[in-house]
């Protein structure tokens, strides 16, 4: 079940962000739990994302153009917040819903508007609806915090029940971008299907170089492949090369207008929505096995300590060697499946590791937290899960993609080029105390002020714990959003001064634009604000709507489970302890329980918040974070994404 946010605490020292009671303009955001977040039209002004609480919202929806008023009392550590004094401009006409009440009146929940604002639907004569269905709502009255939202129906997406209608229902729901136009496709069509003689010209030849990507076992866009070698005194020379979008994709033509729309390639189970046409994005600029594809390629030389010597950003072309897939090249790493390719992978492996241990000396955490991959049928029905836990491919992997991102950033600012930089700031104080708190409560023991070495060893030591999970996402939790900005303030995360995205121009506008800053004359610096507001906006909507169709999905599979033995109970872990009850998480499914204290035991469980548990008067039965417990689901709530849960407890047995 869904937290309610905190109220926001104030830190004694306060100081003005802006002048008092400054007045801006920008796009607000609403987050799931009610409260949202205004991105500043002018962010050389305002650059950071002001926090708008629920009670200040005052009727705007997610995607509005809104007037606010700054509190001049921000907490400087944690940013500016604010309150909406007007809507300028409604952000959409229509929204998605799903029939909650038949009337008269009749009502919908429309998610973007949260739970607590049921919408009320006009229904026609002829209109026969029935609770569950899912339509697209054509607003009529906004309303306000008095009066309710008035819709009438435009059209029906399907009914909740249908899983196959749910990335439809989500491109409707957060104004995603769906199939390409004419003209776009057309553009991209009249590429070809080949790399010709005449656009390799002037290119750096690196197809007698063995290269070879290593991808997920569903990918269909290849946007990366690496090569690696050694000499005799121990030097690494590595190939980063990736697919060379900008060479298709012309800044201003139809494929460069609609790539910057959607920002971003947006991904659910079994599908995705991408951001080039497949001709780009599934051939031509794939780095697919055995065919000539053009590349940008960052070659980069390192000695046997794993210190870069010297490095360089060339336009080539490669003929990839061979896919592989994360888990053939850990058997073929693991000595359980043979390979030409078995001595480069273990070069990687030298590199990779020498490159993670300068990372952890510079004071970037490091952790790796497995993926739950959900199997869905051609009908959109979820089949299984599979866990992939992120092993030393997977690592191999992000090591030199980001070492080739810092690269790039390096070479653009060193040229005195504006760049999209990709930002991440320090986490607030309280924030870290917070996490600092809970891990030791789970028996951690950490200094009165935590340095990142000691973060770093904290994780190293929760790796063969049953917490291992439990900690990284708490510490993501604390964190800050990352986001897109033409301003360098650095990369907490991977304590970098010059960090850009540059690897992944398939399914990244931002690494797009970095390949044209690298290549073209043109002055694009006028544009990256809009460019960088653009996509951390895009990226943000992308992410919530993955989110919601992945929790589906876990809910469908769930009921399915659930129907098929209804005294299956499920394994959790607590991972936060309230006075009224705690927060659990069941790992088969990545998802999130709650249970209140009159749904334990036949006991009072009394609060301490000193060892933060929970505990029974008479029986003397404690309840504290990390404790595994045993659930089963009570109600599967589709429409709400939510579930409620009840304690398993084994059957008392009998006295003889």
């Amino acid at each position: 079940m869904a937290n309610r946010p905190r109220k926001r605490a104030r830190s004694k020292q306060k100081k003005p962000l802006t002048e008092a009671g400054e007045i801006i303009t920008g796009t607000l955001r609403i987050h799931p739990r009610g409260f949202g977040f205004v991105t500043p039209e002018d962010p050389v002004t305002q650059p950071k994302d002001v926090f708008i609480p629920k009670n200040y919202i005052n009727g705007g929806v997610d995607g509005d153009k809104v007037e606010l008023e700054i509190n001049p009392d921000s907490d400087l550590e944690k940013g500016p917040d604010g309150k909406i004094l007007s809507i300028l401009d409604r952000g959409r006409t229509h929204m998605a819903g799903i029939i909650i009440e038949l009337g008269p009146p009749t009502f919908a929940h429309v998610p973007i508007l949260g739970t607590d604002k049921p919408v009320q639907i006009k229904v026609g004569k002829k209109e026969k609806v029935k609770i569950g269905d899912r339509y697209i709502f054509k607003v009529v009255e906004w309303g306000d915090q008095k009066k309710a939202t008035v819709c009438t129906i435009s059209h029906k997406i399907g009914h909740i029940d249908d899983p196959s209608c749910d990335v439809k229902a989500a491109i409707e729901e957060y104004d995603l971008h769906g199939p390409f136009t004419k003209e776009v496709i057309e553009e991209a069509k009249a590429f070809g299907t080949k790399v010709t003689r005449s656009q390799v010209e002037g290119r750096l030849d690196l197809t007698k170089t063995t290269t070879f990507t290593i991808d997920p076992e569903t990918a269909k866009d290849f946007d990366d492949a690496l090569s690696i070698s050694k000499d005799k005194k121990g030097n690494f020379f590595l190939g980063v090369h990736i697919a060379d979008a900008a060479f298709y994709v012309k800044p201003g033509g139809a494929l460069d207008k609609e790539a910057q729309r959607r920002s971003n390639s947006t991904y659910f189970p079994g599908t995705c929505i991408p951001m080039l046409p497949e001709d780009l994005s599934n051939n031509l600029c794939s780095l697919r096995k055995g065919v000539v594809r053009l590349t940008v390629s960052v070659l980069m030389e390192f000695d046997k300590e794993g210190t870069l010597k010297k490095a360089d950003i060339k336009r080539s072309y490669i003929k990839s060697k061979k896919r592989f897939t994360y888990g053939e090249a850990k058997e073929v790493l693991d000595g359980k499946k043979k390979s030409p390719h078995a001595k480069a992978l273990g070069e990687m492996v030298e590199l990779c590791l020498l490159l993670k241990q300068k990372r952890s000396e510079r004071g970037s955490i490091d952790f790796a937290l497995p993926e739950l991959i959900i199997h869905v049928n051609d009908k959109g029905e979820p089949t299984g899960t599979r866990v992939e836990e992120y092993d030393i491919t997977h690592q191999l992997v992000e090591e030199f993609m980001l070492k080739a991102n810092e690269m790039v950033a390096k070479e653009l600012d060193d040229r005195g080029k504006n760049l999209l930089f990709r930002i991440h700031e320090e986490p607030t104080s309280e924030n870290m105390e917070e996490f600092f708190a809970n891990a030791r409560t789970l028996g951690f023991t950490l200094p009165a002020k935590p340095s990142k070495e000691d973060l770093q060893y904290l994780f190293d030591q929760a790796k063969n714990t049953p917490f291992s999970q439990q900690l990284a996402i708490g510490f993501i939790r604390t964190l800050k959003m990352a986001y897109y900005s033409p301003r360098n303030v650095g990369h907490y995360g991977l304590s970098l001064e010059h960090y850009c995205h540059f690897t992944s121009p398939i399914r990244r506008y931002s690494d797009l634009v970095t390949q044209h800053l690298l290549f073209d004359d043109e002055d694009t610096s006028a544009s990256l604000d809009k460019i960088a507001q653009k996509c951390s906006e895009q990226e943000r909507l992308s992410s919530r709507a993955e989110s919601a169709v992945k929790t589906l999905k876990k809910l469908r599979l769930l009921r399915h489970w659930n129907e098929e033995n209804p005294d299956r109970n499920f394994p959790g872990y607590i991972t936060k302890i309230k006075p009224f009850g705690f927060v659990f998480e069941i790992r088969e499914l990545f998802i999130e329980g709650f249970i209140h204290v009159a749904n334990l035991e036949e006991d009072y469980f009394q609060y301490n918040p000193k060892s933060e548990t929970l505990q029974g008067e008479r029986t003397g039965k404690r309840y504290g974070v990390g404790d595994q417990i045993f659930v089963y689901p009570l109600a599967i709530d589709l429409i709400y994404l939510e579930s409620e849960w009840a304690l398993y407890l084994p059957p008392k047995k009998k006295k003889k």
